[in-house]
């Protein structure tokens, strides 16, 4: 997979921080929205583990901090509950005004609490996933029951959750309180798949059986047998990725993009994202784009970046198959190239030839290994008669033929 990061506004102003985890080679057949678990992160182990068997799958997974947690802003003592939710409707929104509306939502231990709650508030959610959920909100008060007096009494307490220190305040236990969960899934009548792990300490299994129970079909329950709570076992976290991406297809239309075929020897295609592009030769596929600053999602190399790609790879191949042939004890080639001309400036003058400018590459070599400076400068000589350095030098001729 490949990641962007984001930034987005939830509902107080606020800037929260988040990453969208991509197919590494196609454009995704959907979106999944990810809720992680009470003062946790958005690049918690299990987390990321799940990205990656869900983008293996082509499902694409933004994933962010809550308010006041890891590189979001705001003070986590001013978060609550509903403040989760809130920030859930904000990301998901974001998802729709720059890709496509999550049609999938997950929540781990408290995060699938909110998932179920946000799920409810946006219409384009068809799919839940909970992972090691509480049945109602208010199960995370035994977390806090040493500190429940100080709270009542002072309006807050501080105390350590896993080695860091966290301030709860009293608005935020009567925001718990406050939410119903049984009664919202007992209206719902969206798609959910229940995970938990007999063996969990922190939200007990009993826990599962009431969301099941409440629940209207289709709903399944996956057993995590073994597995702890934060799903710190890897094969546990890719083994919940791989089960969701498979359930989703049920209640999810993920509509597949045919495959890009073609009698030559290459093909391109880009839609209406722009500059995304999908480069297809033989068996092998590659994503271009261009930069954000001209404009681009940055998701893949740029055209120029391709060419400079195509001569350095071409380079160093030729120099390989060469010394190898000699004999010679080559262990390693580098080869740095640099273009003088900006791919974006070009496409504002392409259309007025006498604005055109000469490409100017540099391309600077390593040469690794116990080589005598003959040996060197012969395969100095040897770069400047690559296949494509010739077909560079070249004139070229282009036809264009529109079908």
């Amino acid at each position: 997979m490949y990641t962007k990061s984001i930034r987005f506004k939830n509902k107080q102003g606020l800037f929260l921080d988040g990453n969208i985890d991509f197919p590494i080679d196609k454009k995704p057949l959907g979106f999944a929205l990810f809720a992680h678990f009470f003062t946790g992160n958005k690049n918690f182990t299990a987390v990321r583990n799940i990205s990656r068997a869900l983008t293996a799958n082509r499902i694409a997974v933004m994933r962010f901090d809550f308010m006041g947690l890891g590189k979001s802003e705001g003070n986590f003592s001013d978060s609550n509950f509903s403040t989760n939710i809130s920030d859930l409707i904000s990301a998901a929104a974001y998802l729709k005004t720059h890709y496509d509306a999550p049609e999938l939502i997950i929540g781990h231990s408290l995060g699938g609490a909110a998932a179920v709650f946000a799920a409810k508030e946006i219409d384009e959610v068809k799919a839940i996933v909970t992972i090691g959920a509480p049945a109602n909100p208010n199960h995370l008060i035994h977390l806090f029951e040493e500190h429940l007096a100080s709270i009542q009494q002072d309006g807050e307490a501080t105390f350590d959750i896993s080695g860091r220190s966290f301030t709860i305040k009293k608005q935020f236990l009567e925001d718990l309180e406050s939410k119903d969960m049984t009664q919202l899934l007992q209206a719902s009548r969206k798609p959910i798949l229940v995970f938990h792990s007999p063996q969990d300490r922190i939200v007990e299994i009993a826990n599962a059986k009431h969301i099941y129970n409440a629940a209207h079909h289709p709903k399944s329950f996956i057993s995590l047998d073994g597995a702890n709570h934060l799903l710190t076992n890897k094969k546990d976290s890719f083994y919940v990725g791989s089960v969701i991406a498979s359930w989703v297809n049920r209640y999810v239309v993920l509509e597949e993009e045919s495959d890009l075929q073609t009698e030559k020897q290459t093909v391109v295609r880009i839609g209406k994202t722009k500059y995304r592009t999908e480069v297809v030769a033989r068996n092998h596929t590659i994503i271009a784009d261009e930069p954000k600053k001209f404009g681009g999602k940055d998701a893949g190399l740029s055209p120029y970046e391709l060419l400079l790609a195509s001569l350095g790879s071409c380079t160093a191949m030729t120099l390989r198959m060469y010394a190898d042939r000699k004999g010679w004890p080559l262990d390693e080639v580098l080869v740095h190239l640099e273009h003088f001309k900006q791919h974006a400036i070009d496409c504002q003058t392409c259309e007025d030839d006498q604005m055109a400018k000469i490409d100017s590459f540099e391309r600077t070599i390593e040469l690794k290994g116990a080589l005598t400076k003959e040996q060197q400068d012969k395969l100095l000589a040897i770069a400047n008669r690559c296949p494509v350095h010739r077909t560079l030098e070249n004139k070229i001729e282009i036809t264009t033929i529109l079908l």
